[in-house]
C-alpha cells in the first residue's frame, strides 16, 4: 500500500497527498472528497479501500488518520451542483477543493483514477487507487466516514427514506419512498430514478 508513496519519497517528495471521493452512485446527498497527507513515520496499519471495510473498522481508522497525518481535509459537493456540473467534474470538484483546503500544499498528488491538471501540482492518476496507495485509501476512508455521518443526520430532517441505512443509494425502501413521499431537497434530480418522478408529477398535474 506504500508503493507509490515511497517511490515518490525516494525521489526527495516529501509532502504527498492522497483523495478520493465518496458519494457517486446515490441518488441523494451530496459527493464528498478526502485529502489527507500521511506521515512518513506514523505507519497506519489495515488501511484499505473505505468500501472494503466494516463501518467500526473505518471510523476507528478515520480516528487514526486524523490524530496522525500531517494534514487532511474533507469536502462537500452539494446535490445542486451535481445537477448543474454532472457528477464526474463534482467529483473532480470536491477533490480539489479538499486538496486546496489543506493546511500544507502538497508536492504530489496521488489520485483514485482522476486526472487533476487544473491543480498544477504534478498527480498521479491510479486506477483503484484505493487498493494500491495507503493515502488514496486514507482519503477514501474520510470521504465516507463524513459522508456517511452527514446522512445519518440529514435522515432525522427527511425521515422515511431510510437515509441513516442506505445512504442515499437506490435501495427498495428508498426508491418507495421517493414514489409515495416525492424528493426532497437533498436528492440529485439528473439522477433517472429521481428524474421520472419529477417527470411523471409534471405530467400529472399537467
Amino acid at each position: 500500500m506504500y508503493e507509490y508513496e515511497n517511490a515518490l519519497r525516494d525521489r526527495g517528495i516529501r509532502y504527498i497527498c492522497g483523495v478520493d471521493e465518496a458519494g457517486r452512485g446515490p441518488l441523494a446527498g451530496p459527493v464528498v472528497a478526502g485529502a489527507v497527507i500521511l506521515s512518513e513515520e506514523d505507519i497506519i496499519e489495515g488501511l484499505n479501500d473505505s468500501k472494503q471495510l466494516s463501518e467500526k473498522k473505518r471510523n476507528e481508522l478515520a480516528k487514526k488518520i486524523e490524530s496522525s497525518a500531517i494534514a487532511y481535509a474533507v469536502h462537500f459537493i452539494s446535490p445542486k451542483k451535481i445537477d448543474e456540473i454532472n457528477i464526474y467534474q463534482a467529483s473532480k470538484l470536491a477533490m480539489m477543493e479538499a486538496i486546496k483546503s489543506l493546511k500544507i500544499k502538497p508536492e504530489h498528488v496521488l489520485s483514485d483514477a482522476m486526472p487533476l491538471i487544473e491543480l498544477g501540482i504534478p498527480y498521479t492518476a491510479i486506477i483503484k487507487g484505493d487498493c494500491l496507495s495507503a493515502s488514496i485509501a486514507a482519503g477514501s476512508i474520510l470521504a465516507k466516514v463524513a459522508r456517511d455521518h452527514y446522512m445519518k443526520e440529514i435522515a432525522k430532517v427527511y425521515p422515511g427514506y431510510g437515509f441513516e441505512h442506505n445512504k442515499g443509494y437506490p435501495t427498495k425502501v428508498h426508491l418507495a419512498a421517493i414514489e409515495k413521499i416525492g424528493i426532497t431537497p437533498i436528492h440529485r434530480k439528473s439522477y433517472h430514478p429521481v428524474k421520472a418522478v419529477i417527470e411523471k408529477q409534471l405530467t400529472f398535474n399537467f
